[in-house]
C-alpha cells in the first residue's frame, strides 16, 4: 500500500431479518453460523404466529422478535402492508424466509425485490408448492434435494440461487426424506446468505456467475 494511504474500513455486516412460522431449526443454523456478526447479522426474527419456537430461539440469542398475526387485521391486504412495514422498520439488507408458511403479498415482495430469499425442499422447477417432498416421492424420483431462490410474485418461481441434491433411499417415507433434505437445506441457506452478504458489501469483488 503506498505511503499515506489508509486501508478501507471493514464493511459492516449486512442486516438480516428472518421470517419463520414454526420450530426455527433453519433459523438456528443461521444463528449458529460463524459468519453471523462478520458478513451478516440477524437483527430481527418475525413470525405470523405468536409463541412459536422460532421466536424463542431468537430471544435466547439476543435477537429482537416481532409477530404480525393475520387474525389481528381486517383483511389480507392490511396484513400484507403491516408485515412489510414491520420488516422495513429493521432496515434489512436481506430478508430470509426460514420456514415461513404464508405466501407473501406485493408490498413486501416489491420492497425487497432481489434481496429476499426462500428455501424449498425440492430441486426447482420440479415439485413446487407446499408438498415438494411428498410429490417427489410419489413421482418415484431417485434424487431430489433443496433449492434456495429469490422470492418473486409467484409460488417458488423466483430465480434459483443454489441447490443441493439428496438421494432418495429405498425405504424413505416423507418424514425421513424431509429430515435429510432439511439438513442439506440448512447448510445451503447459510452458504447462500453469506455469499449474498459478501456480494452486497464487496460489489467490486463480485465475479460474474
Amino acid at each position: 500500500m503506498p505511503a499515506g494511504d489508509t486501508a478501507p474500513a471493514p464493511a459492516a455486516p449486512v442486516r438480516v431479518v428472518v421470517l419463520a412460522s414454526g420450530s426455527g431449526s433453519t433459523l438456528q443454523a443461521l444463528l449458529d453460523s460463524p459468519d453471523r456478526g462478520v458478513l451478516w447479522q440477524v437483527v430481527a426474527v418475525g413470525s405470523d404466529k405468536p409463541g412459536v419456537t422460532a421466536l424463542d430461539r431468537a430471544a435466547r440469542a439476543g435477537v429482537e422478535t416481532f409477530t404480525v398475526a393475520p387474525a389481528d387485521f381486517a383483511d389480507r391486504p392490511a396484513w400484507d402492508v403491516a408485515l412489510a412495514a414491520e420488516v422495513a422498520r429493521h432496515e434489512p439488507g436481506l430478508v430470509v424466509l426460514a420456514g415461513f408458511m404464508r405466501i407473501l403479498g406485493t408490498p413486501l415482495v416489491d420492497a425487497f425485490a432481489g434481496r429476499m430469499v426462500n428455501t424449498h425442499p425440492a430441486l426447482l422447477p420440479s415439485f413446487p408448492g407446499a408438498h415438494g417432498v411428498r410429490d417427489a416421492l410419489a413421482h418415484g424420483v431417485k434424487v431430489t434435494g433443496c433449492t434456495v431462490h429469490l422470492v418473486d410474485a409467484g409460488v417458488d418461481t423466483g430465480p434459483i440461487l443454489d441447490q443441493a441434491a439428496v438421494r432418495v433411499l429405498p425405504d424413505d417415507d416423507e418424514a425421513t426424506l424431509h429430515e435429510r433434505i432439511k439438513t442439506a437445506e440448512r447448510e445451503l441457506l447459510t452458504h447462500v446468505v453469506s455469499r449474498l452478504a459478501h456480494d452486497l458489501t464487496h460489489p467490486e469483488r463480485t465475479a460474474p456467475r
